[in-house]
């Protein structure tokens, strides 16, 4: 029709550039671990979109690309591209990951924004951990291990000590002495002890709660270095050659995935049903099972739990989503009309 004009979105026209400042300045680590809870409840339910997940190998490092959406006229899907690219510190002074993130109306397809990845994927991998402490590990602990001290050990550190605030001592393990050091002052400056520890096993035997959060490709821990009772965040291997956890280590405890088939392919229960330790059947469930209350988590307390998390594109959404919503309500963002 002559002189017609092309219907706007029904959440305004443009679409939201928000940068990593933006996202920081947004999304509060613990406004993301209730986000990402709900995301997963939601997934129980069946109200998310079939994930998708695809890596490219390139040179020195990888691209992946995650995709997730949840459905309903409010729903929303993202999509993420991000390289992985470990000596990028080292030899270009750049961060290990980068990337961006389109997020989009479920219902229209139209894109809302797009948004920096990096401080996205530290945030949401936090998120997921603390979700899985939240319900995995036990009420009381005490005692956090984090072998890795980087930035997705700080952000760990944050999001233990909110959905379990029993805890009063931290164990830092790191290649790095100063990256241990300044993860243990961080500790001390949160009114928690802290110390630096030469070995991964000998945190993991003495901690509640343990972390790996390293680009580690061999077994960092193995049979025997977590005690009964222990919860383990799997936070490294997010490709097939990534490994911080023993097959055997991992066939011997109650195994808590986010993605099943996803951490078959390249989390730590890769390598266990690799050496054939384990059948898929023999894990317990998917980290949504246990939020939306359809399958038990820990059953014993003296259950050893290791949460496999090879970063689900769900929880992209969920905080990407809460991300734009803050920006609408402040005004924060550069809007582009890319639809023009």
């Amino acid at each position: 029709m002559s002189g017609a004009t092309a219907p706007r979105a029904a959440s305004g026209p443009g679409t939201l550039l928000l940068s990593r400042a933006d996202v920081a300045a947004l999304a509060s680590l613990e406004d993301c671990i209730a986000a990402v809870e709900r995301a997963f409840r939601a997934q129980a339910a069946g109200d998310a979109l079939t994930a998708a997940v695809l890596s490219v190998p390139a040179g020195d490092g990888v691209f992946h690309v995650k995709a997730a959406g949840l459905a309903g006229t409010t729903g929303r899907f993202a999509a993420k591209v991000n390289g992985n690219f470990p000596s990028n510190p080292e030899r270009h002074r750049r961060p290990t990951i980068q990337g961006l993130i389109v997020l989009c109306e479920t219902a229209t397809g139209y894109p809302l924004a797009v948004l920096d990845s990096t401080e996205i994927t530290a945030l949401r991998t936090a998120a997921a951990s603390g979700v899985a402490a939240r319900h995995l590990a036990t009420a009381d602990a005490r005692t956090l291990a984090l072998i890795g001290c980087g930035r997705q050990g700080r952000m760990h550190l944050r999001a233990m000590r909110h959905v379990r605030p029993a805890l009063r001592r931290v164990l830092a393990v790191d290649p790095d002495a100063g990256r241990a050091a300044a993860l243990v002052a961080d500790a001390r400056d949160a009114g928690l002890d802290g110390e630096v520890r030469a070995e991964p096993a000998s945190a993991a035997r003495a901690a509640d709660i343990v972390v790996t959060c390293t680009p580690s490709r061999a077994p960092l821990l193995r049979p025997g270095d977590l005690r009964p009772g222990a919860f383990l965040a799997a936070v490294g291997a997010d490709n097939p050659d990534k490994q911080e956890v023993a097959a055997g280590l991992v066939a011997a405890s109650r195994v808590i995935v986010d993605v099943l088939a996803q951490c078959a392919a390249m989390g730590d229960l890769h390598h266990a049903l690799r050496a054939g330790l384990m059948t898929l059947d023999g894990v317990a469930a998917e980290l949504a099972h246990v939020v939306g209350g359809t399958r038990p988590g820990r059953t014993s307390r003296d259950d050893v739990v290791i949460f496999d998390s090879t970063g689900t594109a769900l929880e992209d959404v969920a905080v990407a989503a809460l991300a734009h919503e803050r920006a609408l309500a402040t005004g924060r963002g550069t809007r582009l009309d890319l639809l023009a």
